[in-house]
């Protein structure tokens, strides 16, 4: 088979595509989801690392929802096991009739 015969099946060689960057060409795209700050230091800190998808490819991802999903797990296991103050008062029980 000839280049010409080679050319019209293939079609022509676009040489401008093998020079695009890796990103153009499917690369990770960032999601550009924000996160909100909380007012909660320990959770606010978990959740920055949401902030990793953005650099990674979809294989990724997983590590880093499991990742934030373990850490706000513990930080609310903590809550639980952190002292609530003094007891609350019960109110007075009235004696029946």
């Amino acid at each position: 088979m000839c280049s010409a015969q080679s050319e019209q099946i293939d079609g022509p060689r676009d040489s401008q595509a093998a020079e695009e960057p890796a990103e153009e060409a499917g690369g990770p795209a960032p999601l550009g989801v924000g996160v909100s700050a909380t007012g909660h230091g320990p959770v606010d800190a978990v959740l920055a690392r949401l902030a990793d998808v953005d650099q990674l490819g979809v294989g990724g991802h997983r590590e880093v929802y499991e990742d934030v999903h373990d850490g706000l797990r513990r930080t609310l296991a903590a809550l639980d096991e952190q002292p609530s103050g003094p007891p609350v008062p019960r109110a007075p029980e009235h004696p029946r009739s």
